[in-house]
């Protein structure tokens, strides 16, 4: 906490309500957003998060630049049969991006008929400004100025997007060339 008070608990973060999730007991809870002024640093396993424009992210690098990422999903239907064993997703699709529970109590399990597909975004911390980066396009635009380093550097090692290793290694590339 921000107060120097250590509070120990089960923790996880949950993707769909953006939260960090807590066992009290039996139950599950949330952290209120409310309370989220009050948290300074929340560890879990070797991973370490902040909260960050109200939102808890990983810091995957400390250093003379800070790079975090936001953890996200969305949920959708499988979609509805479609005849010869096929399914549409064109048909009567619900997306749900967010829950909000306000710190209340729940049990979230999905439906059989719904998938997951995560995805993330990154923020990117450096001289004091903060940038969003949400693929490798708008990566290599933080970078415009050494587009051609880039761009050789993404092709020899392969860098993927969804490869957060990866993306650490090639902004550690591109802050020291």
């Amino acid at each position: 906490m921000k107060s120097g008070v250590k509070n120990e608990a089960l923790l996880n973060y949950n993707t769909l309500t953006e939260e960090m999730v807590f066992k009290k007991a039996d139950q599950k809870l949330a952290i209120p957003k409310s309370d989220m002024i009050y948290i300074d640093t929340v560890f879990i396993a070797d991973r370490t998060f902040i909260v960050l424009d109200k939102q808890f992210v990983e810091i995957l690098n400390d250093s003379k630049w800070h790079l975090y990422v936001v953890y996200k999903c969305k949920v959708q239907e499988k979609g509805q049969s479609s005849g010869f064993g096929g399914l549409s997703e064109t048909a009567a699709i619900n997306a749900h991006s967010s829950l909000i529970t306000g710190g209340a109590f729940y049990e979230l399990e999905l439906p059989n008929n719904y998938k997951i597909e995560p995805y993330n975004f990154y923020w990117l911390k450096k001289n004091e400004e903060l940038k969003k980066f949400v693929n490798m396009n708008t990566l290599k635009k933080l970078y415009k100025n050494k587009s051609a380093s880039f761009k050789a550097y993404v092709k020899k090692n392969g860098v993927k997007y969804d490869n957060q290793e990866g993306i650490v290694q090639l902004i550690e590339y591109m802050e020291a060339n």
